[in-house]
């Protein structure tokens, strides 16, 4: 009988010690997997660098829905049936919570799809280095239509975000500049809007360069020269007009004649679009002359008798 009860006795602290055993090694591999995860989180965030450029606009959420509503309730009523909340949250989901080097153009493409609509014939303004003067003639010649002038252009234009993998998933230190990373969220959905405008357009098309910029008035690198131009469509655009604008009193760089411009109009005409090409387009240049009407660039007549 001792004996039994002794054997019986064996069989449960075994019984014990091997429950005990698969516990801690439960444990370990809880514990092995934890620091694996957090490991791989703390390699892909960004939490430890600090970009270059501004951090996510505050309270962007506020911002974005309030120019959603002021741009399809009072500027464009006729595009009054545009789901603002659902945009918000669209774009939301294209970077909350994300690394921001590592954003694709499927993030942002329901943003694409909710935020699109028709753009005019003959309306299309493209620019390059030319921002300030182009929009303020947009906002005087309510003909012309520049990228900034549509929905998704003019909720996002000089507002930043960006996320992060680790909370509250936002990063409003700091967001990285192109030049850290391609794949950033403002260099993904500008380049994704500037093909769609592109696309869009149809009829006659404008674009306004600097024609004051040392460089060259047409660059390659530029959102235009790398994604614009080659998003117009031959079938839908006939003619594209080129205009070169210089700073009153500044330098005269380039014109219509320059190196940059005639590479321009290689490419367009291997596309087979119509071109034109002005120097100092008169309306866009009496725009600049507000702000210096005595200057001599300003003069309506240059010749005296």
């Amino acid at each position: 009988m001792p004996f039994q009860q002794g054997s019986a006795r064996t069989r449960q602290r075994t019984v014990l010690l091997v429950g005990i055993v698969v516990l801690l090694a439960a444990l370990i591999i809880a514990v092995v997997l934890a620091s694996i995860l957090t490991h791989g989180k703390e390699e892909a965030s960004p939490q430890m660098l600090k970009w270059k450029d501004r951090g996510t606009t505050k309270n962007l959420q506020e911002v974005i829905l309030g120019r959603c509503y002021s741009y399809v309730m009072a500027r464009f009523p006729e595009l009054g049936d545009k789901d603002c909340l659902k945009i918000w949250e669209s774009l939301k989901h294209a970077f909350i919570y994300k690394n921001p080097c590592n954003i694709t153009s499927e993030d942002y493409q329901p943003l694409m799809e909710l935020g699109s609509h028709p753009i005019p014939c003959n309306k299309s303004l493209f620019w390059s280095k030319t921002n300030d003067l182009v929009h303020r003639y947009t906002k005087s010649d309510q003909n012309f239509l520049t990228l900034e002038d549509t929905l998704l252009g003019y909720m996002a234009d000089r507002v930043s975000w960006c996320g992060d993998p680790s909370a509250p998933g936002i990063n409003y230190e700091s967001c990285p500049k192109r030049s850290e990373c391609e794949s950033n969220p403002s260099s993904v959905f500008w380049k994704m809007a500037s093909k769609m405008f592109a696309e869009a357009a149809c009829g006659e098309v404008q674009v306004m360069l600097n024609g004051s910029i040392e460089a060259g008035a047409f660059r390659n690198s530029s959102i235009f020269g790398s994604i614009e131009i080659f998003n117009l469509n031959p079938d839908k655009v006939s003619a594209v007009h080129i205009w070169v604008m210089h700073d009153i009193g500044g330098p005269q760089s380039e014109s219509c004649s320059g190196h940059s411009i005639k590479r321009l109009k290689y490419i367009l005409e291997e596309r087979n679009f119509k071109i034109t090409c002005e120097d100092n387009y008169r309306p866009v240049q009496l725009l600049q002359c507000v702000n210096s009407p005595d200057h001599t660039d300003c003069r309506l007549c240059t010749n005296t008798t």
